[in-house]
């Protein structure tokens, strides 16, 4: 089953990523796909406040992977939008299973390496403002994710 959310600004988003954070788990993956500009990074931002983490958040674009240790759970924010080569050797899976919470960016130009239970959510844009969000729950916890929060 698909869930829907309209955002009608950043601040709708960054709220829907605190939402999103208060049922967090360790090993949770959240997958990002949307065209730049979408609010992919705005998420990011939104879920890493709600975890307590202080540092400024910006897209991993040029380093793929960067850590945030410091918050109720570590978060590891990957953006794999310049991966080159093969997902294999970059230790996705490592990640996932750390006990953190993992956000993919561009999630879909890896979908070989990602577990298979996991949150994917499209961000589509509507106009300058308004975005609509699909979630694609993939397993029980992430189903029951969605239904609390959606």
């Amino acid at each position: 089953m698909d869930y829907k959310f309209t955002s009608r600004s950043e601040k709708d988003t960054l709220e829907l990523a605190q939402n999103i954070e208060s049922e967090k788990f360790p090993n949770m993956v959240i997958c990002l796909e949307g065209e730049l500009g979408s609010g992919k990074t705005v998420f990011v931002k939104g879920f890493a406040s709600a975890l307590g983490i202080e540092e400024n958040v910006t897209s991993p674009t040029f380093t793929l992977v960067k850590e945030y240790p410091n918050g109720e759970l570590p978060l590891y924010h990957m953006d794999v939008y310049r991966l080159e080569g093969s997902c294999d050797t970059v230790g996705f899976d490592e990640y996932f299973n750390k006990g953190g919470v993992s956000i993919v960016e561009w999630s879909d130009l890896i979908c070989d390496c990602l577990p298979e239970e996991r949150l994917t959510i499209r961000f589509k844009i509507i106009d300058e403002n308004t975005r609509v969000l699909v979630f694609e729950p993939s397993g029980k916890q992430y189903e029951d994710l969605c239904d609390s929060v959606l």
